[in-house]
């Protein structure tokens, strides 16, 4: 799924580099696993601004994914791969021998036609949904449960995978894509690869109108506020407005904010790599 550059015959493709797209079957989705979104412009129920630079974009209907993959011993169908306006990664549309349809986030490689279980007694291939006892050391796996049953929460967005590690007792260790090591119920599920769309990040909207089609405003930096606007604004000239740090004063960069007394720290064998500092 590469990516390509646009010819600058407008300003806005100028620098533009879009993808292209090829691995998609279709355009239009099924209809069934539809549902609305409503959109709140960052305002909350009095209809005051709650969230700043939130507005506008095109309208988005919600597809219903299959997190959970709980039909086990069902044989579905890749029907089509499909674009999914709310997540970076690609979707699939599977379909069961019963003629049930459902979605799920599409590995990278997966193509029309494939087969796909979950499940005890699957095989281990790209697409399939095993539980972390069955998956075979080393195997690169996304779409990982944090607790049995309650559906996939890590490594969901495009072109991202953790990898098993190893197995103690009830739990099996995990190294996330952030870096971190975490111990993880061996009941919990997770696919089989890695998510599609890896060339995501390659991507540059080359204008700010594609920028307000997704929903988001112009963002005025900190440092160009008055001081009674911001903790960085203020200042003579092009100030450097101090420490990084939020409208409310939380620091942006250095102080930790994770609780020091969190439930699941006990799960984490080694934390994420931090960016080195100079």
């Amino acid at each position: 799924m590469p990516v390509k550059k646009y010819n600058p015959i407008t300003p806005g493709t100028r620098f533009r580099v879009g993808n292209d797209y090829s691995a998609l079957t279709t355009s239009k989705p099924e209809k069934s696993l539809l549902a609305p979104m409503k959109r709140s412009g960052g305002r909350n129920a009095t209809g005051r601004m709650t969230q700043r630079y939130i507005g506008g974009g095109h309208k988005r209907r919600y597809r219903i994914i299959d997190f959970k993959r709980d039909r086990e011993g069902f044989e579905a169908t890749v029907s089509t791969i499909e674009y999914d306006p709310n997540r970076s990664a690609y979707i699939a549309l599977t379909q069961f021998e019963d003629g049930e349809k459902r979605y799920i986030i599409a590995p990278d490689g997966i193509n029309v036609g494939d087969k796909l279980n979950s499940g005890k007694g699957a095989e281990p291939n790209v697409g399939n949904s095993l539980y972390l006892s069955d998956i075979p050391l080393g195997s690169v796996i996304h779409a990982i449960e944090l607790k049995p049953g309650k559906g996939a929460a890590l490594a969901r967005s495009a072109g991202t995978y953790g990898t098993l590690m190893g197995r103690e007792g009830k739990y099996a260790s995990v190294r996330l894509p952030s870096g971190e090591v975490r111990r993880i119920l061996l009941t919990c599920k997770a696919t089989i690869g890695s998510t599609s769309n890896p060339d995501h990040s390659l991507q540059v909207l080359g204008k700010a109108g594609r920028k307000r089609w997704l929903g988001k405003r112009p963002h005025t930096r900190g440092v160009a506020m008055n001081p009674v606007d911001h903790p960085m604004g203020g200042g003579e000239g092009k100030a450097s407005g101090g420490h990084p740090r939020s409208r409310t004063g939380i620091m942006a960069k250095g102080q930790k904010t994770r609780k020091l007394r969190k439930y699941s720290n006990k799960m984490i064998i080694s934390k994420r790599k931090s960016k080195s500092k100079k």
